[in-house]
């Protein structure tokens, strides 16, 4: 985006849509605009002021709606002096021809930027929420919304230069369409390169996977920091709201934050093991602070004041996570370690000591006795659910009468429109559950034994493992990915940090359904394991397990219901 905008010298406007403004506040800030000479940021969908001595620079989705706001800003009187357009992704024929036939004489570059996703995080990409698009029985835009789908993650292949081989799990009808969906599209993207020059396939590989593969990951009460703290705290907009000193305060909690960076994938214990040093270094400071007021010179105020900001920042920080910590495990202590012990021997099919589960049932009861908010109670169910693949009708009217949710069933039936067996049938033998790596000999916390199957795939893909028959090619990877092996003709030298050391081979993992924070921690772990392969992982949403629940209750609203509740495609 900088060196689009550098094309320009005159201190311009920006106008954006709903999504290339989330898009950029994640990128940069106001800061980095103006130092591009970026003075005005408007909204492209509200009513602007003319400015007809001022440039604009238009980035935007190519939708018919982006469009026909831009083309009201040029007629019949043109707001802005000219306009710079770039949009996030390839702009259809019909719309590019209905914009040039109205404004060309206005418009000084037109540029397709192939960006149409956000980068949450240094390894993790959302495209935005179609939920119930995709797996609403109602849903009459499932093939419209696999289409955008497609062209967001080719857009994100583009942004990483890869031309990925594309691999898809066998009998998910979404994942089958949208593999050919995004092959297709991949090839015609790099035909039409600004290189003029056809792009072969790179030492990558894309896999695309449904939700219904792991249904138990989002359901669990997860200890790892991160994916704890959107569980059980009510964090918005990735704010954190904090008491300190008797006044409120708010904290972000993002990849500008590095001690939520260091911390987030690690295990609560390990959170907690690091608050006594967190706090010693605090009160530490702060006498540095106190002795440095009492002893600053002339010369040395100049030094003070540059170290003050940081020393702020530092601060601030670990009190954000001191006071994040205390607050999880005060919920872990109150309710969730008393669900942890049922939940996890219903996910992982064992005890702590391995002794197999032989009667499901007498796990999940304590929790449905136990005064837990419904909420909890639904989870647990689904966890004995799952671990059946299905139960009996008889037995599921009986567990949805003890949660007391005869008329909000759809929490657990809705399941079965994502391809989760609910209800057991004859012809069930023919569903069954991956194949699990063997992880006995790695140490856990007995709360915290279960793995996400993703990791499993992740692994599998990394050393070349995936067997054909359950995740058949839609596209050959290149000869040269080997996994962990697998060597880039583009790496022309070898570094000495995390990124130089791998070799520049990609495995892109994309989720159709939401993400959940364990499986993005997995992206960072598998890639900290193999040095020589990144682990990119993609999908439609982040994933909390109480958002989780309230998109499957809404797959069985009518269509009307949906938009209402919901929105068109949430950005």
């Amino acid at each position: 985006i900088r060196s689009h905008c550098n094309i320009i010298n005159d201190s311009q406007i920006l106008i954006l849509d709903q999504f290339t403004t989330r898009l950029l506040s994640s990128c940069c800030k106001m800061s980095n605009l103006m130092s591009e000479g970026i003075t005005i940021v408007e909204d492209l969908h509200k009513n602007r002021e003319p400015v007809p001595e001022m440039k604009a620079i238009y980035f935007m989705r190519p939708t018919a709606e982006c469009i026909d706001k831009f083309i009201d800003d040029f007629k019949p009187k043109p707001k802005y002096k000219a306009a710079f357009v770039f949009f996030t992704d390839y702009c259809p024929d019909d719309l590019f021809d209905k914009m040039k036939k109205n404004c060309a004489k206005h418009i000084k570059v037109c540029k397709e930027i192939n960006i149409s996703f956000l980068p949450l995080e240094a390894q993790v990409s959302v495209s935005g929420d179609a939920f119930s698009l995709l797996y609403s029985p109602n849903s009459k835009d499932r093939d419209q919304t696999l289409e955008t789908i497609a062209n967001q993650i080719v857009t994100l292949c583009a942004t990483l230069d890869e031309y990925p081989g594309v691999r898809y799990k066998k009998d998910s009808a979404n994942g089958n369409k949208l593999a050919e969906l995004v092959d297709n599209k991949l090839a015609r993207h790099y035909e039409l390169d600004d290189n003029s020059k056809k792009k072969g396939k790179t030492p990558a590989l894309l896999l695309i996977v449904d939700r219904a593969l792991d249904p138990v990951s989002p359901v669990l009460h997860e200890l790892t920091y991160q994916a704890m703290a959107y569980d059980l705290i009510p964090i918005k907009d990735n704010t954190y709201e904090y008491d300190t000193d008797g006044s409120k305060k708010e904290a972000l909690l993002n990849e500008e934050d590095e001690l939520w960076v260091k911390l987030r994938h690690m295990h609560i214990a390990e959170v907690t093991g690091q608050i006594p040093k967190l706090v010693k270094e605090i009160s530490a400071s702060r006498d540095e602070k106190k002795q440095a007021d009492g002893k600053i010179t002339i010369g040395g105020l100049s030094q003070v004041m540059k170290k003050m900001p940081g020393f702020r920042k530092q601060v601030t920080q670990k009190t954000v996570h001191i006071s994040l910590a205390e607050d999880l495990m005060n919920h872990y202590q109150k309710n969730v370690e008393k669900l942890c012990k049922a939940e996890q021997d219903l996910a992982v099919g064992a005890d702590a000591d391995g002794q197999k589960v032989k009667d499901p049932m007498r796990t999940l009861l304590p929790v449905l006795l136990h005064p837990h908010d419904t909420t909890d109670k639904i989870r647990a169910v689904l966890l004995y659910i799952f671990s059946l693949n299905g139960t009996t009708a008889e037995n599921l009217n009986k567990l949805i009468q003890h949660v007391k949710i005869e008329e909000e069933s759809g929490y657990i039936l809705n399941w079965k429109h994502l391809g989760v067996p609910i209800l057991s049938t004859p012809s069930m033998f023919s569903f069954r559950k991956p194949s699990r790596r063997d992880r006995s000999d790695q140490e856990t916390y007995n709360v915290s034994r279960w793995t996400p199957v993703i990791k499993d795939i992740m692994e599998d893909a990394v050393e070349n493992k995936l067997d054909v028959k359950d995740w058949p090619y839609q596209s050959e990877c290149p000869s040269a990915w080997n996994g962990s092996r697998a060597v880039s003709a583009r790496q022309k030298h070898k570094g000495s940090s995390p990124d130089d050391l791998r070799s520049g081979s990609r495995l892109i993992v994309f989720v159709l359904g939401g993400v959940s924070y364990s499986e993005m921690r997995c992206a960072y772990e598998v890639t900290h394991a193999n040095k020589s392969c990144e682990v990119i992982i993609g999908s439609t949403h982040i994933l909390t397990p109480r958002g989780l629940l309230e998109d499957i209750y809404n797959l069985g609203k009518q269509p009307m219901e949906i938009v209402l509740s919901l929105g068109y495609m949430k950005q």
